[in-house]
């Protein structure tokens, strides 16, 4: 099947595949951090958001710049990718924190409830955000 795909297609299929392995490591593990802080730990769960907001952007930065996309950057800077990476990673903490919100405060769920949409929404926009604003591809 990957013999048929143009070039350009290839690589973008190796991208998902790469980012999702990195992307669902961060994920799950972030995830994680929150759930064990907001649950066992009686953290707030928006505190236990932005916690696994800082433990996950750290972590991914470095696995997504040195294999997800490895290769692809602009030429630029470290400081530029890093920038631009980290603006993105805002919108990711943006948007987990309205399922947080949503799920915990708006809708009165247990903690576990905005991790749904973390594994499975969150990391199809921040890839589409990486791919074009950080790494500057397609």
């Amino acid at each position: 099947m990957l013999r048929t795909l143009s070039n350009p297609r290839r690589a973008l299929f190796g991208q998902i595949v790469r980012y999702g392995v990195t992307g669902g490591i961060v994920t799950a593990l972030a995830a994680g951090v929150y759930w064990g802080l907001a649950t066992y730990a009686g953290v707030a769960p928006l505190l236990a958001n932005v916690a696994a907001y800082l433990f996950a952007v750290v972590l991914g930065f470095f696995m997504h710049s040195q294999w997800s996309f490895k290769g692809h950057d602009r030429g630029e800077a470290l400081g530029d990718t890093s920038l631009r990476f980290f603006l993105v990673s805002l919108a990711s903490l943006g948007l987990n924190s309205f399922w947080v919100w949503l799920s915990t405060g708006l809708l009165g769920g247990p903690t576990w409830w905005p991790v749904v949409p973390m594994l499975l929404v969150t990391p199809i926009a921040v890839f589409a955000l990486n791919r074009r604003f950080v790494f500057g591809l397609g």
